[in-house]
């Protein structure tokens, strides 16, 4: 699928706006120049393992939990 459109100025920037055909999901794109082209693709978004992988590991040490039998419970 193949459509012209036209670019303008949006403050210094220059923008497209993009047809509803061609629209992305989401709120967020990669852009990536490929010699003369202008690539934009979704943001894939991470699963959680590929989200949890991206994180710090905490270095704090936590205080024992004493760990009692739950209370009963009238119905």
């Amino acid at each position: 699928m193949e459509r012209q459109v036209k670019l303008f100025k949006n403050g210094r920037n220059q923008a497209v706006r993009i047809p509803r055909e061609f629209e992305l999901p989401g709120d967020e794109a990669i852009m990536r120049k490929e010699g003369d082209k202008l690539i934009i693709e979704p943001m894939r978004k991470l699963s959680l393992l590929e989200l949890l992988d991206t994180l710090e590991p905490i270095e704090d040490e936590f205080p024992e939990i004493e760990d009692l039998p739950p209370e009963p419970v009238d119905f």
